[in-house]
């Protein structure tokens, strides 16, 4: 993918509007709380913005020859093009980008979004990743 590609520019758009509702849950409901509470909250603020979105979904699964289809707990893959983790965690870890990256891989979607609401200030626990291809891909973050 590249940043001319129109998924990613959709992406790109949505990501916007994403980090700003998970703002609004953050002040809303503060930091430290359980993960699920937070997930609930962000599928009911991005609905209330329109966002199309999905949070499990099935997925066509190829190894050397052998296609299978797995259902994946996503937290939240907005428009075909923009995936979403969620996290409540002292410490974002490399596991925690690099499972991004795995399901970003999967359903070849250009940008993901970290999103870590233990901060104390959300933008400390924004972590945006960007994937040019099977092998690259670029972190960038705590915003």
């Amino acid at each position: 993918m590249n940043e001319t590609d129109p998924r990613f520019q959709r992406a790109n758009a949505w990501s916007r509007i994403v980090i700003g509702a998970a703002i609004e849950v953050h002040t809303v409901k503060g930091p430290g709380l359980l993960e699920r509470i937070y997930e609930r909250c962000m599928l009911r603020e991005l609905d209330l913005r329109g966002v199309p979105l999905l949070s499990q979904l099935d997925v066509k699964i190829e190894y050397k020859g052998l296609v299978f289809s797995e259902q994946l707990t996503l937290d939240i893959y907005v428009d075909d093009c923009l995936l979403i983790e969620l996290k409540s965690v002292q410490t974002v870890l490399p596991i925690h980008k690099a499972q991004l990256l795995s399901y970003m891989r999967l359903l070849q979607a250009p940008l993901g979004l970290l999103l870590n609401f233990h901060e104390p200030s959300l933008r400390h626990g924004i972590y945006r990743m960007i994937l040019r291809g099977a092998s690259e891909s670029v972190v960038t973050g705590p915003h």
